[in-house]
């Protein structure tokens, strides 16, 4: 076995969470070392990729001020929401100007990770058929990602489907090309499931249908010229939450959604819940109009398939030549030593961590970007890579893990999803990078109804940057959101109204 210094740290994926955690250890003195293996960085980014779910052409669902690290902006021209390519350019370039591309070893697969009898991890790694590597670290990174095992139902008859498009799963699915002229039905209600039935209705597919077991409230992507989410994910938004009680909280959200986006039963697809945590939330720009326009057909859950012909929960039947399964993932580590996945709890959707990052028992050993996230991942994920690379610094005080992990285990067997907002305040506030807007007057209302945007997280703490308040500003003044100090009335009355209950709390 090949020792290594404790100056370096491996990590596992150079997707953005491998990249955001190798450029916050490099600055803090670290050598990362990134095992990828795939032949070329990105992750889900890099479409080419047996590992990427993402297809040729698929653009982000989160804008590309959201949609980035702190320290590099998108390139000038890039859309509102950049394409795959856009975003795989966009992570080759921040790994060349955060001096960590070197480190990266790509169409390198991790085998195992496991504890090494002599202290720290072992990593086995090999690169084709060659034989494998075993070598030892202090310290190691999983950042493989959530979104790599993908759930098929089980669904009577669906093995033995005869369509001519056969079945995939939406991670398989690599553009409208391949069904011109065919009947697709495509299953589930999640941004991805409803992105792709909206790209095959204007693509030249037959006849769209779209069948989900409940249907969720939808959000569009652009809000009168304004990225949702920008609007949905706000500073406010967290501090709101940890003040307010859940229920107001989601009578609010369902208020701006049905405002700005419209019921769904009112473009002719099925009644939501009337609450809406109980439905769910998901966004499409184009889903609801093409409902509306007869384009895609809304069906409620299969039960059962014969042949070409699939029977829903309603009655209805119809015979289509392909199925699209949008159907989620499941959490998948298959490299963990046995020991350390039954330590984890790890199940297939959960795994126990304090704060999503750590476990106390297995020091030297960090997570990163393992929870079902709603909102923009780049801002969260750099902040968690932060708080990992400050806490082995010794920059920061790193709380009781024990007590942190009794949240994780009350939650084991469920989903872990949890809101950008949120996660964002978690992890900065860990890292010493959370901004008190009162302490700001000239930027208090760009941080507090402005996006909650990468550069926001520079203004205090380590690494704070000279020029992160002008950046501030322009982050809230794109695409005309926030423009001014003075905030509105009502602003102002939401701000006071979460102020008094913070201070009745106290």
């Amino acid at each position: 076995m090949a020792p290594r210094s404790d100056r370096h740290i491996a990590i596992i994926g150079a997707g953005p969470g491998g990249l955001a955690a190798a450029a916050w250890l490099r600055r803090q003195g670290f050598l990362p070392v990134l095992f990828e293996a795939a032949d070329r960085l990105g992750g889900q980014w890099n479409s080419a990729s047996a590992a990427s779910g993402v297809w040729p052409g698929m653009r982000t669902n989160t804008s590309r001020v959201l949609t980035a690290f702190s320290d590099l902006d998108h390139a000038p021209g890039t859309a509102a929401y950049p394409t795959e390519a856009e975003m795989l350019a966009y992570l080759e370039r921040y790994a060349a100007v955060m001096g960590i591309a070197d480190g990266i070893r790509t169409g390198t697969r991790v085998d195992r990770l496991a504890r090494d009898p002599a202290g720290g991890w072992a990593i086995t790694w090999r690169r084709g058929d060659d034989m494998p590597v075993t070598e030892s670290f202090a310290r190691v990174v999983v950042a493989s990602g959530r979104q790599n095992s993908p759930v098929r139902p089980g669904i009577a008859g669906l093995d033995s489907f005869a369509g001519a498009g056969g079945v995939i799963h939406s991670f398989d699915y690599r553009g409208a090309a391949d069904y011109r002229g065919q009947k697709v039905l495509v299953a589930g209600c999640s941004i991805s499931a409803l992105e792709i039935a909206s790209e095959l209705a204007l693509g030249g597919a037959a006849g769209v249908t779209l069948a989900c077991r409940r249907q969720r409230y939808v959000m569009q992507k652009m809000l009168a010229g304004v990225p949702a989410d920008h609007v949905a994910f706000s500073r406010w938004a967290a501090l709101a939450g940890e003040a307010l009680p859940p229920a107001r909280m989601a009578a609010g959200l369902k208020d701006m959604v049905l405002r700005t986006s419209g019921a769904p039963d009112r473009f002719g697809a099925p009644k939501p819940h009337d609450d809406l945590m109980a439905a769910g939330l998901t966004q499409s720009q184009n889903y609801l109009p093409l409902v509306a326009e007869g384009r895609i057909r809304p069906r409620p859950w299969m039960t059962a398939i014969d042949g070409r012909r699939v029977a829903f929960a309603g009655g209805q039947v119809e015979e289509v030549d392909a199925i699209i399964l949008g159907t989620g993932y499941r959490l998948s580590l298959p490299f963990l030593d046995p020991p350390i996945a039954r330590m984890l709890g790890l199940d297939g959707v959960h795994v126990d961590l304090a704060w999503h990052t750590f476990h106390p028992d297995l020091e030297g050993l960090a997570f990163i970007g393992l929870y079902d996230l709603v909102g923009p991942a780049l801002p969260v994920l750099e902040l968690q890579a932060r708080w990992i690379a400050y806490a082995w610094a010794g920059k920061v005080a790193v709380p009781d893990l024990a007590w942190g992990l009794v949240a994780a285990q009350a939650r084991r067997g469920a989903v872990q999803t949890v809101t950008m907002h949120d996660m964002a305040l978690l992890f900065a506030r860990r890292a010493g990078a959370e901004p008190l807007p009162m302490q700001w007057p000239r930027l208090e209302r760009a941080l507090l109804f402005g996006p909650l945007s990468p550069v926001s997280f520079r203004l205090c703490g380590h690494d704070a940057l000279r020029d992160a308040p002008a950046r501030v500003i322009a982050a809230a003044a794109a695409f005309g959101a926030i423009s001014g100090q003075e905030m509105t009335e009502d602003e102002m009355a939401r701000w006071q109204m979460v102020q008094a209950a913070r201070l009745q709390a106290a």
